[in-house]
């Protein structure tokens, strides 16, 4: 299976134990089971995962092509690390091509798209009605609808390149994002900024989504700027 079919099929059950030893092990890098830095050895997580020593080096590559876990030539895997100045990179990224591709599928997208944000926001909304509760399962739901909302935003954009890389940026934020809203939550209503941002789209007002969508994924960089420095050398769990 591809690393692009595992992803679209992460909330699904896992079809190899591959599949399914990628899962939990990228789910646990996420949400910092694993610190950031943590060395990751066959011998002990083989048994952890209860998987040969084989799948599990598998599942570990395709955490390497996801850029969560890195090598160490002959000396095996670690959890990658986290930062402020890769955030910020990455972040600044994410807002250059994601509200280009807003700006692209305000103009281009016709009734279908229209059809598909609509219900995006109101898989989006129902699930954030139950983020209080702070169940690992409600949190599971929201990241995999809010994923699917901001997918559906630009998903009228012609550029497949845009929305790759636009992809594999999203995939790299959740675990900054994790900590900012489920570890050390600021004051912010995601709800509302959402709301804000799909008034705007639907209206076919470009200046403003591009600008609520702008303000909306920098808020995150801005919470993640006020974690402890413990956070990021792994010295303290996520």
């Amino acid at each position: 299976m591809s690393e692009a079919a595992l992803l679209s099929n992460a909330a699904a059950e896992p079809k190899t134990l591959v599949e399914g030893a990628y899962q939990r092990l990228r789910r646990d890098i996420i949400e910092g089971v694993h610190a950031p830095g943590e060395k990751l050895r066959v011998e002990h997580l083989k048994d952890q995962y209860d998987v040969g020593a084989g799948t599990l080096r598998e599942a570990l590559l395709l955490l390497v092509t996801d850029a969560l876990v890195v090598t160490q030539g002959q000396r095996g895997f670690r959890v990658a690390p986290i930062s402020i100045a890769d955030f910020e990179d990455i972040t600044r990224t994410r807002v250059l091509l994601e509200t280009e591709a807003l700006r692209q599928s305000i103009t281009l997208g016709g009734d279908d798209w229209e059809a598909s944000v609509v219900a995006a926001f109101h898989r989006l909304s129902r699930a954030e009605e139950k983020l209080a509760d702070h169940d690992p399962g409600t949190t599971e739901e929201w990241e995999k609808r809010n994923r699917a909302f901001h997918e559906a935003l630009i998903s009228a954009s012609p550029s497949r390149w845009i929305r790759h890389f636009q992809n594999i940026l999203y995939q790299q934020s959740e675990r900054y994002r994790r900590i900012s809203l489920f570890r050390q939550p600021i004051e912010r209503d995601i709800h509302a900024e959402h709301q804000a941002l799909f008034d705007a789209t639907l209206a076919r007002d470009t200046t403003r989504a591009t600008s609520i969508l702008t303000e909306h994924i920098l808020r995150t960089l801005d919470a993640v700027k006020r974690m402890p420095t413990d956070f990021f050398t792994g010295k303290k769990k996520l």
